[in-house]
């Protein structure tokens, strides 16, 4: 399939970048600075370069996919204004919606139910921590999973709490909570291989599965 991937040059983008294109498929890359850009990729991958409120390079890099994979996430600067990336996935979901690509795939946080569930202590604490510690970067988090949510599309959010760098385990636990075991830390890496596996499966279509090591 042909994968369009935002954010494509961050911690966890750039690995599901290269685990989509171990899976065989056609891949460009959306980033804002192309000094940023893997050298690996450069043969592989077609690279549009723009920034989040870019609607004509946003379209430019949507209008030819079979799918959209958003691995965007909220600045954690405390000086940081504005709720930019509310923007660029709206501006996104509208590509998606004039060219008729129907799937969506993007990260989010336990704080955002899926509608089959209801509130638990796990997700209770980390809506408070991010209410309380950073309440901006919880606002974008919130704005961008609803309208992802309302958009019309086949969308899953893949939530996660406590990404971390250590080696794949390839041992993912994913459900719901209140009637799944999740737990707090993940790899990056799995994070990306769970992210991109998407693309394939069904599963999840229009739900938020949260994941855990």
């Amino acid at each position: 399939m042909r994968v369009t991937v935002f954010g494509a040059t961050g911690a966890i983008g750039s690995l599901i970048v290269t685990e989509l294109l171990a899976r065989g498929h056609t891949v460009t890359a959306y980033a804002r600075n192309p000094a940023k850009v893997s050298a690996a990729w450069l043969q592989k991958v077609e690279l549009v370069i723009g920034e989040m409120d870019d609607a004509a390079a946003i379209d430019s890099a949507v209008s030819n996919a079979d799918a959209v994979i958003s691995a965007l996430g909220p600045s954690m600067d405390r000086k940081a204004i504005g709720l930019p990336l509310v923007t660029g996935t709206e501006l996104v979901l509208a590509s998606m919606k004039a060219h008729g690509v129907r799937r969506y795939i993007g990260h989010g946080t336990p704080s955002v139910l899926d509608p089959r569930e209801k509130p638990t202590a796990q997700t209770r604490l980390v809506g408070f921590m991010g209410r309380r510690g950073l309440p901006r970067a919880y606002a974008e988090l919130q704005g961008m999973s609803k309208a992802i949510m309302t958009a019309g599309v086949d969308w899953t959010i893949v939530r996660f709490t406590a990404p971390n760098n250590k080696a794949k385990k390839s041992s993912v636990r994913a459900g719901f909570y209140g009637r799944d075991r999740i737990g707090f830390p993940i790899t990056r890496a799995d994070i990306a291989a769970f992210t991109a596996a998407q693309v394939d499966e069904g599963t999840y279509v229009n739900a938020a599965p949260a994941i855990s090591n």
